[in-house]
């Protein structure tokens, strides 16, 4: 389990990038901050594995919070300002990953446990790879029961494929065999409707070209 933190202004992103990695088997938000005098508060009281944390916040920014901290977690920084120069301030203040807010759910959960295990995320040249060295997440136990045809099916609904004939044209199944895994899924995940089955598979880091066992 990879405990970390959340830092950003933006209270409806940072409230909504918590809820969703919270719900990753492997990762549990231990602490959220607003400002960087927040994040420096509540580093005194929880000790996390990676800290995701934006450059720009009222007060004292991210960058300038990570100034400030002896000997701070891995740190990435998640921003929407990923020029050279804001890559080079985060690099000087020791961040080992540097994001930007549009990276995809199941890249940003690998990056975390890729900055959890020690790996520096800075080089562009190596991040796919190290990425993809760290994708999967550890499943629970209703995940761990998807059938490889059923994980195969979120992943497509995770790509934007929604209809049932276009999902039993793209697996060669019926229509009848489309709904019948649809059920499967629902029960397994304790789910209702196909919107929420998009969520689970972005959760789980589902897609296509790994549909698993």
């Amino acid at each position: 389990m990879f405990d970390i933190v959340i830092a950003d202004d933006h209270r409806l992103l940072l409230e909504g990038l918590a809820q969703a990695l919270d719900g990753i088997p492997d990762i549990r938000v231990v602490g959220t901050a607003s400002t960087g005098h927040e994040l420096i508060d509540l580093l005194a009281s929880v000790d996390p594995d990676v800290m995701l944390v934006d450059i720009e916040m009222p007060g004292l920014s991210g960058i300038g919070a990570l100034r400030r901290l002896e000997d701070p977690p891995p740190t990435i920084i998640v921003t929407m300002h990923t020029s050279d120069d804001e890559r080079k301030k985060a690099k000087a203040v020791g961040a080992v990953g540097f994001l930007s807010k549009s990276t995809p759910l199941p890249d940003l959960a690998a990056a975390i446990r890729a900055a959890a295990a020690g790996e520096d995320l800075m080089d562009v040249g190596t991040l796919a790879a190290v990425l993809d060295e760290h994708r999967q997440p550890i499943l629970d136990a209703a995940a761990a029961s998807l059938t490889g045809r059923e994980r195969e099916l979120l992943g497509l609904l995770a790509a934007g494929v929604s209809r049932t004939e276009d999902l039993a044209e793209t697996l060669f199944i019926s229509q009848k065999t489309v709904k019948n895994h649809l059920a499967s899924i629902y029960e397994k995940l304790a789910i209702t409707d196909r919107a929420q089955a998009v969520v689970e598979a972005i959760r789980l880091g589902l897609d296509r070209k790994d549909p698993g066992p």
